[in-house]
């Protein structure tokens, strides 16, 4: 009897146990597979092998429409096998408000994607100063994929406190890498600020202004749903058919009930106070010889420059000697 009452009891802990454990793999799924978790640069990285495109727009531009600006700053030249800091701005009006997804406003986010040369990469953490260090703080860098180490990634952040961040570059060296040679090599930068008006599979975000799809009369404006919020605008065409624009939580109507409406005209306000900016610079991989050739005939002409200053100064003194004698 003990041991049927044992088993019995066994049983159910662990189908319990499985049971639990299963219940948590789930949720962790759940919890990658999340929507709200494909934030940017995440669509980039999963839909395009290259975030440049031939044309040099960087593909942010294809969901971040409007233009805003971006700026990066590097060391003019430097030495290979060396860690130096690239600083990325990313301006913008730190009062605006953004619409969320909820279609809630808040504080705006800002990312950015760095294509660098070939050979140069994020330096690695025991070769970074701590000067950089502390610059950099706690923002963690990625590469844009395991193949593409020389782009790098980061975001969203919040913009508030990362609207300008360093980021430390390890440079190559020819010597150990024959695809790299000392020449001045271009750094591409996309900076965003803020959400989207268009997600990659073409549908528009609630960042963005909404049109009528048909000409004619607004006969009703309702609410969406209580929860999420929105509006669901019904247009009676000329025809006497009806169309229904489903507008969600966020942007602002700017049309009435009874008003004549053309096709594409707004119905919406422009909620985004965001947008994307690209900058180019220029960087030179600099030859330690050259350095220290340059530094050699500076040497050398000071060295004659002083030499013909004595040379000078000895003749004048045999010359006064001439007169004097």
């Amino acid at each position: 009897m003990l041991t049927t009452s044992y088993s019995v009891f066994h049983n159910f802990v662990n189908s319990k146990i499985k049971g639990l454990i299963f219940s948590a793999f789930a949720g962790l799924v759940l919890i990658i597979q999340s929507p709200s978790a494909q934030a940017y640069p995440i669509f980039a990285q999963q839909n395009y092998e290259n975030p440049r495109e031939a044309t040099g727009r960087i593909v942010c531009a294809n969901c971040h429409l409007a233009q805003k600006p971006a700026e990066i700053e590097v060391p003019q030249a430097v030495l290979p096998d060396t860690v130096f800091e690239a600083v990325v701005e990313i301006p913008y009006d730190k009062s605006s408000k953004q619409v969320l997804a909820n279609g809630k406003k808040g504080d705006l986010n800002v990312g950015f994607v760095l294509i660098l040369p070939e050979g140069f990469e994020l330096a690695p953490a025991d070769r970074i100063p701590e000067e950089i260090k502390k610059k950099v703080g706690n923002v963690y860098y990625s590469p844009y994929s395991p193949e593409k180490k020389n782009i790098l990634v980061v975001g969203p952040l919040p913009g508030k406190k990362y609207s300008e961040l360093v980021v430390p570059i390890l440079s190559p060296d020819p010597a150990k890498n024959k695809n790299v040679s000392y020449l001045k090599y271009p750094i591409y930068l996309g900076a965003n600020r803020g959400r989207g008006q268009v997600y990659p599979d073409g549908s528009k975000s609630n960042n963005t202004v909404f049109n009528a799809s048909a000409a004619g009369k607004i006969t009703t404006i309702a609410t969406a749903s209580e929860k999420k919020g929105g509006y669901l605008v019904t247009i009676e065409k000329a025809n006497g058919e009806t169309v229904t624009d489903k507008i969600p939580a966020g942007p602002d109507l700017i049309v009435k009930e009874g008003q004549v409406v053309v096709a594409d005209q707004p119905l919406t306000n422009n909620p985004n106070v965001g947008g994307f900016g690209q900058k180019d610079v220029e960087i030179v991989l600099q030859n330690p010889a050259r350095i220290q050739g340059l530094l050699a005939f500076f040497v050398c002409v000071l060295t004659a420059q002083v030499l013909l200053v004595l040379k000078k100064k000895q003749f004048e003194k045999v010359q006064l000697a001439e007169m004097n004698f």
